[in-house]
């Protein structure tokens, strides 16, 4: 982290570090802000911004953006995808049709991996909903 210490003990630091920990985010300082960083407002100041690794997103590669939507539902969800029980697989299902994540070429195979499943049984999930 190159956040300054003192920052570090800032409550919003605090409240974000566990979900950072969980989707591979990295705090880092006010003044070092990239375009695609994500800046931590508090009460109007900007105290620290959010900078994530992983897939740098192109048009030939949107996989990373499906990384992402599976990393953000794993930390909403509070578990990794493939430990949730089913009905709680099937409600991940859903919100990621609602947030676009089956709009990606090899989407369903690359859920069906995230959730520990068949495409077969991700499509089933799909059709479940719909009708």
């Amino acid at each position: 982290m190159t956040a300054d210490p003192v920052q570090v003990e800032h409550p919003l630091l605090t409240a974000v570090a566990p979900l950072l920990a969980r989707v591979g985010g990295e705090l880092v300082d006010p003044g070092a802000l990239a375009a695609d960083d994500v800046p931590l407002v508090w009460e109007g100041q900007t105290v620290a911004g959010v900078r994530f690794g992983g897939a740098v997103e192109t048009a030939a590669e949107p996989a990373g953006d499906l990384a992402g939507l599976l990393a953000a539902l794993a930390a909403e969800l509070g578990a990794p995808l493939a430990d949730l029980p089913r009905p709680q697989k099937q409600r991940a299902v859903r919100l990621l049709e609602e947030r676009g994540a089956f709009a990606y070429r090899r989407s369903a195979e690359t859920v069906a991996e995230a959730l520990g499943v068949s495409r077969f049984t991700v499509y089933n999930y799909l059709n479940r909903e719909r009708s």
